[in-house]
């Protein structure tokens, strides 16, 4: 069999485990077993407990139900109103602040992708109105070829 050595003669080898006792390993797995049982009897209990509460409460429920479904309804309702209207709030100030540092100059995360699309917006009109004017002048010296008064 394997000797026997202390658990700092091991420390400084990689991949070198010492091997455990026979009293260790029956201790770790009542260890387990005593946390794991206790704990499946706790999590019955609190179904237990669940169960009956859900039973007392279901009459009362059903009692209460036409105060209570509207009552929660507007409540829900004027949570979700309030939590839109800071949701917009947030987004605003964040948007102006946003804005701010853009035309004070500090260069706020965006600024590149916002000049570029600006320049490539800008290009775009120009070659249009081009060629606007070309198509126009082109349809005035068709019009004109042709004896049509141009009006």
């Amino acid at each position: 069999m394997a000797e026997q050595y202390p658990l700092s003669h091991y420390q400084g080898q990689p991949g070198v485990q010492p091997q455990q006792t026979k009293s260790y390993q029956v201790a770790k797995a009542a260890t387990a077993v005593t946390a794991g049982g206790s704990l499946l009897v706790l999590s019955g209990l609190v179904l237990a407990g669940t169960v009956i509460a859900l039973t007392i409460a279901t009459p009362l429920l059903v009692i209460f139900s036409p105060v209570l479904v509207p009552a929660v309804i507007v409540v829900g309702l004027i949570m979700t109103g309030f939590l839109t209207s800071g949701g917009f709030g947030v987004a605003a100030i964040s948007v102006l602040s946003w804005i701010y540092r853009y035309v004070t100059g500090t260069h706020p995360a965006g600024a590149d992708q916002l000049d570029a699309a600006r320049h490539k917006l800008a290009g775009k009109a120009r070659d249009m109105k081009e060629r606007a004017e070309q198509f126009g002048q082109q349809h005035t010296s068709d019009r004109g070829q042709h004896g049509q008064q141009v009006s």
